[in-house]
């Protein structure tokens, strides 16, 4: 238990992304695995992958809404929730407008590029372990390409959620 290594009265700040609504299926934060797995899918029809690899692969990730947030913390009881606020995170790490929906300005294959490399950062250990070293630069194109179309269509944020704790 996390309150546990913290002292009465400690505070912890989380930063994690969630998803705007209550439907756990919504595109607000399935999108992008969406994505991944078509590029993988990809892979396995042109014969790089074991259909039993792609079957046995698992992405054991969950975003949650506020909601789902605070209540797991007000049932927990070990800590107060001293604020909760959200906010939202362009794809592409480079890309700074936050008003508008589209930009035209930029080709979203750059913005699809830029929101490649960062998922691929995260997620290359998990797919190497998983699949081979091999295939990661042909997935990630693949996958380049099918953000590129997503955001070509809409610009699509992560929605971040922070919390500040204080254990009771």
């Amino acid at each position: 238990m996390r309150s546990e290594e913290l002292v009465q009265g400690g505070c912890m700040v989380l930063t994690f992304v969630g998803r705007s609504i209550a439907d756990p299926t919504s595109d607000d934060c399935c999108i992008i695995w969406k994505l991944l797995a078509q590029s993988l899918h990809e892979l396995l029809k042109e014969g790089l992958i074991q259909e039993s690899d792609f079957k046995s692969f698992n992405i054991p990730y969950y975003n949650p809404c506020e909601d789902e947030v605070r209540n797991i913390i007000q049932n927990e009881g070990s800590f107060s929730l001293d604020m909760l606020n959200v906010f939202q995170v362009n794809w592409d790490p480079h890309d700074t407008d936050y008003i508008s929906t589209e930009d035209f300005d930029v080709p979203s294959h750059i913005h699809g590029e830029n929101a490649a490399k960062a998922l691929r950062a995260v997620m290359e250990p998990l797919l190497t372990s998983h699949f081979g070293n091999s295939i990661i630069d042909i997935l990630f194109d693949k996958f380049k390409k099918h953000v590129s179309l997503q955001l070509a269509k809409k610009k699509i944020r992560y929605y971040n959620i922070v919390v500040s704790l204080s254990r009771k």
